[in-house]
């Protein structure tokens, strides 16, 4: 039975904040949100939002399948091209030419990485960018998300015409490979990313990152507590020196961040002191 959509908005203002996420970040993908609660009243052969709350009350297993519907994937290749720009040009380099004269790995990681294009495009720059500027250089690159159908896809590395369209003409001719409707990834991009299925409320990659990315997922959705207790314990796996970057309009509440000070506050890009 479909829910009406302003019940669903109420519903959604209940069960948000419960769930620790924050009902401002879900307004634009309330309906994408509320499609998929629709279908699991459906499933479960309720009436409606009401005998979904009551299912709720005496089902505390289905608050976690509720949790995992509030999972949002918006994602493309080389997303806020500005910020790509600024990395291959500047940032990236420094932290190579750091990593060289420490003679250790440069350590990426993809927080959230949904079907992978974050990761991918940050392969494609550093072979494009760093590879026959550094040839001595190990990059490591980790990728987490915390829904599997998401890492699927990720390694399987072929995309819709819509998720490539911010990639340079260039790019698109030397890493993709296209196979009827969709673009492929080729091996040598794909082999350099390390997937793996974490949830970043309770697990983050082993060891400390040069740059990490958490686009759109932590001060985008998150309730402002539990946005801070993540953003610093994201904080403690980033080197000296290294770089945080989120979404260019996603909220970060730096002011209560350890150790991170705003470095370029258009492009939402952080530093750790």
């Amino acid at each position: 039975m479909k829910t009406n959509k302003n019940h669903c908005t109420e519903f959604l203002k209940w069960v948000l904040p419960q769930l620790g996420f924050r009902w401002e970040g879900y307004r634009k993908v309330k309906r994408q949100v509320c499609k998929r609660i629709n279908a699991r009243i459906s499933y479960l052969q309720l009436r409606g939002l009401i005998s979904y709350k009551e299912y709720l009350s005496k089902n505390p297993g289905e608050w976690k399948i509720l949790d995992s519907m509030m999972q949002i994937s918006i994602s493309r290749f080389f997303r806020d091209y500005k910020s790509w720009e600024l990395l291959g040009n500047k940032l990236l380099p420094e932290l190579a030419a750091r990593a060289i004269e420490k003679n250790r790995p440069l350590r990426c990681w993809s927080a959230g990485c949904a079907s992978g294009e974050e990761p991918y495009s940050l392969a494609i720059l550093y072979d494009q960018k760093l590879k026959h500027q550094f040839p001595a250089l190990e990059f490591q690159l980790a990728a987490t998300d915390a829904n599997n159908n998401l890492l699927e896809r990720a390694t399987n590395a072929c995309y819709p015409a819509g998720n490539v369209k911010d990639v340079p003409a260039n790019y698109l001719r030397k890493y993709f490979i296209k196979q009827n409707e969709e673009y492929c990834l080729k091996n040598n991009i794909k082999n350099m990313v390390t997937f793996m299925k974490q949830d970043i409320r309770k697990e983050m990659p082993e060891g400390q990152f040069d740059l990490v990315f958490c686009k759109n997922i932590v001060g985008m959705y998150f309730a402002r507590e539990k946005a801070i207790e993540v953003f610093n314990r994201i904080a403690t796996k980033i080197r000296p020196g290294g770089f945080m970057i989120t979404g260019n309009h996603e909220p970060v509440p730096a002011d209560s961040l350890h150790d991170i000070r705003v470095f370029n506050r258009g492009l939402n890009i952080y530093q750790k002191t």
